[in-house]
Parts: structure tokens; sequence; C-alpha cells
């Protein structure tokens, strides 16, 4: 583009957004068409207007043709406005560039919600897998207290009973010894009564 189409191009634009904006008045005319670009030819025969319209295909082309029909219209009044000789015929298309553009950016943006929902996904499940990791360690240590616990235990049942037999063995033993001193006790007694009683018959 040169110079004064470049400008000629420039001034088109802010003209047609103005008219676009506010004189036409169609119903088909969804989705604030905004006009990206336009792109006179060397020769200023024809321009092409680049829009973006939001909403769905269907919506866009209805959009679209509704502007087409305007077209004459549109010229017509830049004719009056601006100070040129001749208006260059106006064509009017989607911004299949910047559409593109647009998607690519939107698939990013998916992209990255993805990414960010894994990464939060993740995070979550760690701190999940720790906590268990924590609870099972926490069960783990508690049954090897109960298990040494247990053991030791066992190894004191084992002393006292061992020692209780000893002082069973040595209390029988002086129980024994206890006893026959009864017994030969028992006997002396017997005989003193014995003697006694053989006094008593034989003065």
């Amino acid at each position: 583009m040169s110079r004064r189409t470049e400008r000629l191009g420039s001034l088109l634009q802010q003209e047609l957004a103005a008219i676009i904006q506010r004189e036409l008045v169609d119903p088909r005319i969804t989705g604030f068409p905004s006009i990206t670009k336009v792109r006179v030819a060397e020769d200023l025969a024809t321009a092409d207007v680049y829009l973006t319209i939001m909403g769905t295909p269907g919506q866009q082309s209805a959009a679209l043709n509704a502007i087409r029909h305007s077209g004459g219209m549109m010229r017509s009044r830049l004719t009056k406005e601006l100070s040129i000789r001749q208006v260059p015929f106006l064509k009017f298309h989607i911004d299949e560039q910047l559409r593109r553009e647009l998607d690519v950016l939107k698939l990013l943006s998916k992209v990255q919600d993805e990414e960010l929902e894994m990464t939060e996904r993740a995070a979550k499940q760690a701190e999940i897998d720790a906590a268990l990791d924590a609870k099972r360690a926490a069960k783990d240590a508690a049954r090897e207290a109960r298990r040494l616990a247990r053991e030791a235990g066992e190894e004191v049942a084992d002393e006292s009973t061992f020692d209780g037999d000893e002082l069973g063995e040595d209390d029988f033993a002086d129980g024994d010894e206890h006893a026959g001193g009864d017994v030969a006790g028992d006997d002396g007694i017997d005989d003193e009564s014995d003697g006694k009683t053989a006094s008593e018959k034989h003065p």
C-alpha cells in the first residue's frame, strides 16, 4: 500500500465505523460489528473492508449480508462527507486472519486453564497423599509401640514368675525345717507328759 491509499483507508475506516454504529438500523446486525482494517486498491477503484462480528457463524453471516446490503447507502454518505472525487467501491469481508488469531488465543487460554486445573488437582492430590502417608506412619508407629510394650510386658512377667519360683522353693525348705522342729517339740512334750504321769503313778 502506498502512503496515499493507506491514508484513505484509515479515513474510510473511521467514517464507516461511525456510519455502521449510528445510522444502520437492521435487526440482522448484531454482535457489535467492528472494522479492523480497510485496504484501498492502488487505482482507488475498490476498498476491501474487514470486520469482526461477535456471535455464531449464522449471526455473523446475517450481519455481514445486512452491511453489504447497505453498502450503496454508505458509499453515498461517504461521497458527501469526504472531499474526494470518487469513493472506492466497498467490499465487506469477515476478517478471517483476526478470527484465526482469536481462535488461537482462545485455544491457548483453554490450554492454560486446563494446565492450571491439572496443577491444582495435582497439588490437592499431593496434599491428600501426604495426609494419608502421615496417617499410615502414625498407625505404624502406634502398632510398633504396642508391639514393644507387649514385648516389654512379657519379659517382666517371665522375670517375676522365675523369681517367684525361687522364693517358693526357699519357703518350702524353711517350712520343712520348722515343721521338723515342731514334730520334735511335740515328741519332747509327750515325753515330759509321760514322765510326769509315771512319777505321779509311782511316787
